[in-house]
């Protein structure tokens, strides 16, 4: 089994060759080279030709009833890393902000700990590229990827979390993760000098009133006990002061804890959008996209479990979380297969995206000998 030691120096590695969401072949190829000093004796490994960066790992289990998937991300943002580490980012204005460095040591520590001790079951251990945008989960799911031997019964992974303390599991029933939507709300009208608005149609004054009218979709459109956040934070039209508008763009997000109340909100959007159009008599082309960044849903049942077996663990500190409104692709196969995702705790002041994010290390090795006794526990 790897040692702690072993796990910073795999980190600190990974810390230093972040890449961006479908280009991750550094890290491919430095996972992979991992991994092949394993113990192959269980191990199958496969690189789909479809999404040439992701990574797929079997463990073949001794007398498997399911096979469980283990998912992490691989990929970083795009952020010059001001930290100051002597284990920075080498690849000027990428960092691996949102600690998916550490995702990824603690994935290879139990994927290493199942490669010398043979699981019951099958273990399936998913390295997706691309979550922080380009839907990696999405797009692995609609590859086919998952399929034959290589489609999980069930799946977990966990994102790093610097409000708990280093090495903390942290989940709750029902969704950890929002979901969320890409708002884009163009308005056509017609331009002209701003002493004769008789004779244009401005685009700015419908916007203004189309603010206006979305601010009453969450308090009045949502139950008041549910949460959901619209938010338009960019505005662009016009071109000087005394001339009318006539194009005008709004982009903005939305947020919702379930699919359901995200396609409430983006019902209600379409129908603000509609009436402004009539009422103004203009163009206004509303585009959403969510793509894979579905709420991240807890499957009830495997949760129950996951939860009683770390407040049981003697050497876990379980904390039951709140959802967070941040959002994270991982909802989307959790849509389509049962599973849980939750925090591992990495204690740092700097939070997530940060360009000073530097998580504390020893929770990887905690964070790799909580989930290898939960899979343990799990196959009995």
């Amino acid at each position: 089994m790897l040692t702690e030691e072993e796990l910073i120096s795999i980190r600190r590695h990974l810390h230093q060759i972040p890449e961006l969401a479908l280009h991750e072949f550094e890290t491919h190829k430095y996972l992979v080279a991992t991994i092949a000093k394993f113990n192959q004796k269980f191990l199958t490994m496969r690189t789909p030709k479809e999404l040439p960066t992701a990574l797929m790992v079997l463990v073949h289990g001794q007398h498997p009833q399911r096979t469980i998937g283990y998912r992490t991300d691989i990929d970083a943002l795009p952020v010059e890393e001001q930290t100051g580490l002597s284990y920075a980012s080498t690849h000027p204005g990428v960092m691996h902000a949102c600690g998916h460095d550490i995702h990824m040591t603690v994935a290879l520590g139990v994927l290493n700990y199942f490669s010398e001790h043979q699981p019951q079951d099958n273990l399936l251990f998913f390295f997706q590229p691309a979550e922080e945008s380009e839907n990696g989960g999405k797009r692995a799911y609609e590859l086919g990827l998952f399929s034959g031997e290589w489609c999980p019964d069930e799946f977990y992974g966990l994102h790093d979390n610097p409000d708990l303390p280093a090495g903390a599991i942290g989940c709750r029933m029902g969704t950890l993760f929002a979901g969320t939507t890409e708002v884009n709300i163009d308005f056509n009208g017609k331009g002209g000098h701003a002493a004769y608005p008789q004779d244009a149609n401005d685009t700015v004054v419908a916007a203004a009133s189309l603010i206006l009218q979305v601010q009453t979709v969450i308090s009045r459109s949502i139950d008041p006990i549910q949460s959901g956040v619209i938010t338009l934070g960019k505005i662009d039209g016009g071109t000087i002061r005394n001339v009318i508008a006539g194009h005008t763009r709004i982009e903005g997000t939305i947020r919702g804890l379930t699919q359901t109340m995200i396609e409430t909100i983006d019902q209600r959007l379409k129908d603000i959008c509609a009436g402004i159009s009539r009422s103004f008599n203009m163009d206004v082309n509303l585009e959403l996209n969510q793509g894979g960044y579905w709420p991240v849903e807890n499957n009830p049942e495997l949760t129950k479990r996951f939860i009683q077996y770390m407040k049981k663990a003697p050497k876990v500190n379980f904390i039951e979380t709140k959802p967070a409104m941040t959002g994270e692709d991982f909802g989307y196969l959790l849509a389509k297969f049962p599973g849980t995702m939750f925090w591992l705790g990495v204690d740092d002041n700097s939070q997530l995206h940060s360009a000073t994010l530097t998580p504390n290390e020893a929770a990887i090795k905690q964070g790799v000998d909580a989930i290898t006794g939960f899979l343990e526990y799990r196959m009995q």
